[in-house]
């Protein structure tokens, strides 16, 4: 919080938040547990609170306990940091072992919390360019077994390759769409769907600047 502590600003910015808060130096002093007598004196400037007192005023009205003491270029609200969680990044997938196992993963990426994303995928070549998904980029995965057609997502192939491409189902096969005119589509039909697995959906993905 500092040092600094303007006593004058203290007491106005006080009654200001009181005011806006429809409290009087009773319920104040209620809630700190402190008299009322005690609560004018601040709201006066005759005296000052000491920090824990502050911090628990700042704290009852959402504000920073350094704007209230009038500390210098000290904004009035404090930025809360989103909860996040680590999802894990996969890079090379080792055959019949399953995606999300420890010998998969090379990394993590902390994302919001309240974001649904299950893993990542580091993308390896340029199949993908068109969608400017560029060979290194980190794709985030969301884990579901299907996809609407022309999205893409994460295979497996084979139970051991996993590759991102555009899904789209025709007449009972499945094609598997490069975003690279290199590469031609890849067809499985109803009897190869055994070689296939969607995994997850492509939701955003996370490039350097090049």
């Amino acid at each position: 919080m500092g040092r600094y502590f303007d006593k004058g600003l203290f007491s106005k910015r006080l009654l200001e938040l009181m005011v806006d808060n429809n409290d009087t130096t009773y319920s104040l002093g209620e809630h700190l547990h402190l008299s009322n007598a005690t609560i004018s004196r601040y709201t006066t400037g005759d005296i000052a609170p000491k920090i824990p007192t502050i911090e628990k005023i700042a704290e009852k009205y959402g504000v920073n306990p350094a704007w209230l003491t009038g500390t210098e270029g000290a904004s009035k609200y404090v930025e809360k940091t989103m909860p996040s969680k680590k999802i894990p990044i996969i890079g090379a997938i080792a055959a019949g072992i399953p995606i999300l196992a420890q010998e998969n993963i090379d990394g993590y990426e902390y994302i919001p919390d309240n974001v649904s994303i299950d893993f990542c995928l580091r993308v390896k070549g340029d199949s993908m360019i068109g969608a400017r998904i560029l060979d290194g980029d980190i794709v985030y995965i969301r884990k579901q077994p299907q996809v609407e057609n022309g999205e893409i997502a994460a295979v497996i192939i084979d139970n051991e390759e996993a590759t991102l491409k555009r899904i789209y189902a025709l007449n009972g096969s499945v094609i598997l769409r490069a975003e690279n005119p290199n590469y031609p589509d890849k067809v499985f039909s109803k009897k190869d769907m055994k070689q296939i697995s969607i995994i997850g959906k492509a939701i955003f993905f996370k490039s350097e600047v090049r």
